[in-house]
């Protein structure tokens, strides 16, 4: 068995000897197995990386585009806001100006009136605001669809003006026009337009 055992090293000793080449190939062989892998496992962890770093920046760009539009929408406010107080400040600046056209026209009526006991009678200031469709004498026809108020029967004006009031009156698709203007209008100031009106 020593005998065995003695030639079975002899023998791989000089197999080994003999193929030193081909060693050298498989060696070979096997370092450049290891490097594919080792290439390989560099490149999973390189995109695993990435996508990690890319999960990042997509959140950090979308707390940013969070951040602008709520900066968008707190200037979008800021401006409906801006823009109502104008268009407040506007309203209030033409009311102011039809007021001060209404005190005018009406002096220059009365500048103009011969003054005698059949002067024309002083309008009140609840016309002020009729006479932008129906005129200082009430004989413009509104928007060239009413009748011509002035002279009517003062009654019948201030059932006229009560029916507008209430939105139960729609002459010629006047109606809410004409709701609008008496809505805010007492029983007193109807009465006092209508005199007026009546005496015209």
């Amino acid at each position: 068995m020593k005998k065995i055992t003695l030639f079975s090293l002899v023998a791989a000793t000089v197999l080994f000897t003999a193929c030193g080449e081909e060693t050298k190939k498989v060696a070979a062989e096997v370092n450049k197995t290891a490097v594919v892998e080792a290439i390989k496992k560099d490149t999973v962890s390189a995109v695993e990386a990435a996508k990690i770093k890319a999960a990042e920046i997509a959140e950090a760009a979308k707390i940013e585009a969070e951040k602008i539009a709520a900066t968008a929408a707190e200037k979008t406010k800021a401006a409906k806001v801006a823009a109502e107080v104008k268009a407040v400040d506007a309203a209030a600046a033409v009311k102011e100006k039809t007021v001060e056209l209404t005190e005018a026209a009406t002096n220059a009526v009365a500048s103009v009136m011969p003054a005698s006991s059949t002067a024309a009678p002083v309008a009140p200031e609840a016309y002020a605001k009729c006479v932008g469709c129906h005129g200082a004498d009430g004989k413009t026809k509104a928007l060239g669809k009413s009748s011509v108020i002035a002279g009517q029967d003062k009654a019948a004006i201030i059932d006229s003006m009560n029916a507008y009031k209430a939105g139960t009156k729609n002459v010629v698709g006047m109606g809410m026009l004409m709701k609008g203007q008496a809505a805010s209008m007492s029983d007193a100031e109807i009465e006092a337009v209508a005199e007026y009106l009546s005496q015209l």
